[in-house]
């Protein structure tokens, strides 16, 4: 049996159980208001699939040469309800497998601004809840404007490695309450394709906040043709992002995929594949709060040999629409930029892209023995302003490295987190900076390594805060353990967040250093593609955050973070 099974060691977090924490109040600046960093309170508890049968995980072990790792918590996603600020949602990964996708989507809902949590778990998705599929991915959740809440997850059946993607049968999937989520109705189905040629993948969901009603969902469909049956040279594998990056820089009989750590554009090599692929950005929308949905149809076409992934829509507050995305080979082969298209009719039609940014990334080793990680590059983090309709994007970058971290198979740039904003609604940004405070290490420049950001504005539209991991205290460490700790850090919107002095008081949100080398190996060391990050009421917001907890298991936590000026 190849399932990895590993009881919890003690918990990073000392004296959650008893409640030992005490909240810490720190001053942003000199004559600032004060603000509150509540205790760290896990999220989600136990396995709930800990007795499920129905997806036959033996059978996938055996058939797909499948890892499956128990009791994880992967990817979090969390939303706060407009009609009570005290209610928080959060959707994740269940028991993540290493070739992609886990045994399910797991809702979590707190009714007490996150004191305490419990498991909400919508119906008819993957096996282990009712549904026919065998996994679930991208769990991603919202709130309307009266409450209603949404949950929306990608769906796939793998199979052999001998098809394009691994995978079959995948499709999307949206789950709907009108208790605030406490309890789901049977989910929509906004797509599924039974094609092995073709993976439905990188989902997100956005109910309107200027028209109640209205829900945007959206995705990539990543597909190779002619379709082929030469396993040679196919895509193997159940998981989009991991695939993207073979796909950046490579061309049906053209370059080589880059190799790992190498920085595009790749230069040289054998052929990468012999088919073509395409990967348009897919939208379906709900105007009657999710009962119904349009038909599933691609709303931006980035071409032959280029995709779109981690396809988001934002609503400013006049109401129109941008739906981002990062753009591979776009505008050309060996491109990497955050794109985006608009709308100014609630997604009735779409205008053609702009770009905001690109993107410099290589990517994030451990920073002792420089295993892979599994982070955020090639994708990134966007938020609108509520008050001021200002957009911000946060992402991985190495552009700014001021040091080289050496791996096992050579050296590359350091990634920090940048930040880039548009104050007319995308007409023009500015030019990305570096932010993170991550300080230098002239003994081993892979501890200034930074990733995973997140990005939001609070309710009142007073301060930006971003959050990310990074190695700063791995330090004084024995064999094997590879300290990371995950930071906060803010800006009052009126200043330049432009210009990084402007951004400070960072909180170290773990207590303690965890051990990165104990989370589970999903093309990398992983947490998630994504971390959660929400506003709730004017001045507070609640960051969800994994952690490794023992070897090859994870856990979430979160800590209201509460007075922001």
């Amino acid at each position: 049996m190849k399932s990895i099974t590993k009881g919890l060691s003690s918990f990073i977090f000392q004296g959650l159980a008893g409640g030992g924490i005490i909240a810490l109040t720190y001053a942003i600046s000199p004559g600032a208001q004060a603000q509150t960093l509540g205790p760290p309170v896990q999220v989600a508890a136990g396995d709930p699939f800990s007795g499920c049968s129905a997806d036959q995980l033996h059978a996938q072990e055996s058939a797909f040469g499948s890892i499956l790792y128990p009791a994880t918590s992967i990817e979090p996603w969390v939303a706060a309800d407009p009609t009570n600020s005290s209610r928080l949602l959060v959707g994740h990964q269940q028991d993540r497998w290493d070739d992609g996708g886990s045994r399910g989507s797991v809702g979590v809902v707190s009714n007490d601004a996150g004191s305490s949590w419990a498991n909400s778990i919508p119906s008819g998705a993957t096996k282990c809840t009712g549904g026919v599929f065998r996994r679930a991915s991208d769990p991603w959740v919202d709130f309307a404007q009266d409450g209603t809440a949404f949950f929306m997850s990608l769906v796939l059946d793998p199979m052999k490695p001998t098809t394009p993607f691994g995978a079959r049968n995948s499709g999307m999937l949206v789950s709907r309450s009108v208790d605030h989520g406490a309890t789901w109705q049977t989910p929509v189905t906004l797509i599924r394709s039974t094609s092995p040629h073709v993976l439905n993948d990188k989902n997100s969901l956005t109910a309107d906040p200027t028209a109640n009603g209205y829900v945007y969902a959206v995705w990539d469909q990543l597909s190779v043709f002619p379709q082929t049956t030469d396993a040679a040279q196919l895509l193997a594998g159940n998981d989009g992002v991991a695939i993207a990056r073979q796909l950046l820089n490579s061309t049906a009989g053209g370059s080589s995929v880059c190799a790992p750590f190498t920085k595009p554009p790749c230069k040289g090599g054998a052929p990468a594949f012999k088919f073509n692929f395409t990967g348009p950005s897919f939208f379906s929308r709900s105007t009657d709060n999710g009962v119904t949905w349009s038909t599933a149809a691609p709303i931006y076409q980035p071409g032959t040999n280029a995709q779109t992934i981690d396809n988001i829509v934002r609503v400013l507050p006049d109401g129109n629409l941008l739906d981002f995305f990062t753009a591979i080979n776009v505008p050309a082969p060996g491109n990497l930029n955050i794109g985006y298209i608009a709308s100014t009719d609630k997604g009735g039609t779409w205008s053609g892209p702009a770009f905001a940014s690109d993107i410099q990334v290589v990517g994030v080793v451990t920073p002792d023995s420089g295993q892979a990680m599994r982070d955020a590059s090639l994708l990134y983090s966007i938020a609108v302003n509520p008050v001021t309709g200002a957009i911000y994007l946060a992402w991985q970058d190495d552009r700014f490295s001021t040091g080289t971290c050496t791996t096992p198979t050579g050296s590359i740039p350091v990634d920090g987190i940048v930040f880039s904003e548009s104050d007319n609604g995308g007409a023009t940004w500015s030019a990305p900076v570096m932010i993170n405070q991550t300080p230098a290490n002239a003994t081993n420049p892979c501890r200034q390594q930074a990733f995973i950001p997140a990005v939001v504005a609070t309710g009142d539209g007073k301060t930006i805060v971003v959050t990310y991991y990074d190695f700063r205290n791995d330090t004084n460490t024995p064999t094997g353990f590879e300290g990371t700790d995950y930071f906060a850090l803010f800006c009052p919107a009126a200043s330049a967040c432009t210009n990084p002095a402007n951004w400070g008081n960072e909180q170290r949100l773990t207590t303690a250093s965890f051990n990165i080398l104990d989370a589970p190996v999903a093309r990398g060391h992983f947490l998630g593609d994504y971390m959660g990050l929400a506003a709730s009421g004017p001045t507070t917001v609640y960051p969800v955050f994994g952690i490794a907890t023992g070897l090859n298991v994870t856990a979430e936590f979160t800590r209201e973070i509460s007075g922001l000026p």
